[in-house]
């Protein structure tokens, strides 16, 4: 029952779809993008629950962060996910520690995937601190995410 009320909250915000990802990166570790501490974060369903919500232990959604956060769920096959990498990497070293990018492999976390209702590559979750996820499927050009980025999670470069 939890994982339904958890994947409609999340279905009420995605938009329409497109398809498809990729990065050839670890699934735990983290990726430095600036000599700074600003990494994009590569999460397992462990290190999910402990960063981002504990969905097996929470029915209200209740984000764990102290910074909003973007969550990327992709596939390494996917070509726009492969598009959409970079682009990511590159608002993490923009916006550094004022927000937390996030990425979920698909393929090696496919009970998160089913769990959040994800059936659309790229699919990305925008978590502002206070209030509720708002997702984006599909290959977004950069300026749309900083656009979502300052009006969805309020943060500034």
């Amino acid at each position: 029952m939890k994982y339904l009320v958890i994947a409609a909250l999340l279905g009420v915000f995605f938009s329409t779809s497109t398809s498809c990802a990729n990065n050839e990166k670890p699934e735990n570790g983290s990726v430095a993008v600036s000599a700074d501490s600003a990494k994009v974060v590569y999460l397992t369903k462990e290190t999910f629950k402990a960063k981002v919500f504990d969905y097996e232990a929470n029915k209200e959604w209740k984000y764990a962060g102290n910074v909003p956060a973007i969550v990327d769920f992709y596939a390494d096959w996917c070509g726009p996910c492969r598009m959409l990498s970079p682009v990511l990497e590159d608002l993490q070293k923009q916006y550094g520690n004022k927000l937390q990018v996030y990425k979920i492999n698909t393929d090696k976390e496919k009970e998160l995937a089913a769990t959040f209702g994800i059936r659309s590559l790229p699919t990305v979750v925008f978590i502002p601190l206070e209030g509720q996820p708002q997702a984006v499927m599909g290959f977004q050009p950069k300026e749309s995410l900083e656009q979502i980025i300052s009006n969805v999670l309020k943060v500034q470069k």
